[in-house]
């Protein structure tokens, strides 16, 4: 889930919050080792490519996990417009609960954790996104709303042109009933990372941006982001590819 303003299509975003191309490793688990030169967007697109040569259909999902604050989606979405009409953006947030449900779970001060997504409908999204592919219909994705503060429908589509669907979300590498099964279905998942304090700032920002004040977006980022972000940490391993979004820069792609 990261600060920037959803757009209604498909590989385009604002943000201030996150610099932009990536650093990268290409082994498992690992972080870049220094010194080691790293792969700009146009890179890593072609890593993202690649996926599709070994798949055994159509179409693949690449996800993108990672904490909050991280710069996840505007990865993706950069990732996404670099691909071109060869791929389509299907964010986890469009399967936050909505407010009504969460103040009937008991999960409002909780908006954002592991059991506050709709983990299920992702998951059949995922499936219809993989086996739908023959219809020539758009298949359309819900998104978040950060002015509303509620999840809308259909923000996003992936059209019958996609063969690289690039998620992303907090919990995608989870090693945790329904996230499981979310895994299984991405022929790669990548981890996004940036440094604690960094992410913090960020974090802050978006709550302040949110329309809470100073303190209260503090408590929140403290009470609320931070132990979903020591969740997702532990999510780490169970990713092929390490980034982090430090020294990027990802909006060069709109020049």
């Amino acid at each position: 889930m990261e600060n920037a303003d959803h757009s209604t299509e498909t590989g385009t975003a604002t943000s201030s919050a996150e610099t932009g191309t990536a650093t990268s490793s290409t082994d498992t688990g690992t972080a870049t080792e220094p010194g080691r030169p790293s792969p700009d967007l146009a890179a890593l697109a072609r890593d993202a490519r690649a996926l599709t040569g070994s798949a055994p259909g159509p179409r693949v999902v690449l996800g993108l996990a990672g904490p909050p604050g991280a710069g996840k989606s505007t990865l993706a979405r950069a990732l996404v417009a670099e691909i071109g009409a060869a791929a389509a953006y299907l964010p986890l947030d469009g399967f936050h609960l909505s407010n009504a449900q969460l103040e009937r779970l008991g999960l409002t001060s909780r908006k954002g954790s592991e059991p506050s997504f709709d983990v299920h409908g992702y998951v059949a999204l995922l499936r219809r996104v993989l086996d739908d592919t023959a219809t020539g219909l758009d298949i359309y994705v819900p998104d978040y709303d950060r002015t509303l503060h509620e999840p809308v429908a259909a923000r996003h589509r992936v059209p019958p042109t996609a063969r690289i669907v690039v998620t992303e979300g907090n919990y995608l590498a989870c090693d945790l009933p329904g996230w499981r099964a979310a895994r299984e279905l991405m022929a790669a998942c990548w981890y996004v990372d940036a440094p604690r304090d960094v992410r913090q700032t960020r974090l802050v920002e978006r709550q302040l941006a949110g329309g809470r004040g100073v303190k209260e977006a503090r408590a929140w980022v403290a009470d609320n982001d931070a132990p979903n972000g020591e969740l997702v940490e532990e999510s780490r391993g169970r990713c092929e590819r390490i980034l982090s979004t430090i020294g990027m820069d990802m909006f060069n792609w709109r020049q």
